[in-house]
């Protein structure tokens, strides 16, 4: 009996070739497998002078101009990696998990690096943190994609933006929810299949991110803060007669009455006027008193309110 050994890079060749093809290339197609096997093989440096040595390239030109110099388009291979990895894990029992990876970095020239939360070390540091998009079944996971969230520190400094050279694209402030929603979008559009989005409550605390898979026709399962209220859709407000305002408070008229009113989610999710991304339930509240006015003036709408009156009860 013979048994033949595969030597690993002829492997790894096989199994990049649907990637390294969509470089187009020559040189990038010969460059690409090899800056994957230094990525991955022996040696504890990964910079390219160390790689280039241990791969017998001689000079090292080459490879740090593939990664460093080379302009060639990405998109072609990242749809490729969403085709590979539905052929791996996907279907109907797969899950797409939304998550932060954070890099933690020294010094203020990286570019998205500031002072933030990082997950990996479960406090604020000074750090590059990034919208991971993972595509699971059973107990092996294939990552999708990794986007850079740029905080405003480097969304308002458009100096800083254009010296470390990022796309004009990418210079205007999402917020890591609106990078997840567009990047779901992206993997719908390549085919990947998956029966439910999951997320932390770091995401799941965002209406306009729920809003996002709900519109999207996605099943999901987020986790939410403690502090956050839910109420049913067809919640009603019990509203006690009020007497006479406190004179000169502006807010409620003298001998007004307050009737109910049926309270519904407002049609197109919009928060109300004034009121905290936290206090979520203001949404549902849609009153209006006898006299024509909304129940805050502050709010500058004739149907939308910034909090829930103190004197209101759930009904």
């Amino acid at each position: 009996m013979v048994v033949r050994t595969l030597d690993w890079k002829d492997e790894l060749g096989r199994w990049l070739k649907p990637f390294v093809d969509r470089l187009g290339h020559k040189a990038r197609r010969r460059m690409c497998p090899l800056y994957v096997s230094g990525l991955i093989g022996p040696g504890d440096r990964k910079s390219i002078q160390p790689m280039a040595k241990r791969l017998a390239l001689g000079e090292y030109d080459q490879l740090h101009h593939f990664i460093a110099a080379g302009v060639w388009e990405a998109s072609p291979v990242e749809t490729e990696l969403l085709v590979q990895a539905d052929r791996l894990v996907g279907g109907r029992d797969a899950v797409l998990v939304i998550d932060d990876t954070a890099l933690p970095k020294k010094g203020p020239h990286s570019v998205g690096v500031a002072a933030q939360y990082a997950s990996a070390l479960g406090k604020t540091a000074n750090c590059q943190t990034m919208v991971s998009l993972t595509l699971a079944r059973g107990e092996v996971p294939v990552m999708l994609a990794l986007r850079l969230f740029l905080p405003e520190s480097w969304t308002s400094n458009q100096a800083r933006l254009e010296r470390a050279g990022v796309p004009a694209d990418y210079r205007t402030m999402r917020t890591k929810p609106e990078i997840a929603l567009v990047e779901i979008d992206r993997a719908i559009a390549a085919g990947v299949r998956f029966g439910c989005v999951l997320a932390d409550a770091g995401y799941g605390l965002s209406a306009p991110f729920r809003q996002g898979l709900t519109a999207r026709k996605l099943a999901w399962a987020v986790g939410i803060p403690r502090h956050l209220k839910v109420y049913p859709a067809d919640v009603r407000m019990i509203w006690p007669i009020a007497g006479a305002a406190v004179p000169g408070s502006g807010t409620f008229l003298t001998s007004c009455r307050w009737q109910p009113k049926t309270c519904w989610p407002m049609p197109d999710g919009a928060p109300s006027v004034g009121a905290a991304g936290r206090k979520e339930s203001s949404r549902l509240v849609l009153l209006q008193s006898a006299c024509g006015l909304p129940t805050d003036r502050r709010s500058g709408s004739g149907t939308r309110v910034s909090n829930i009156c103190p004197a209101t009860r759930l009904g």
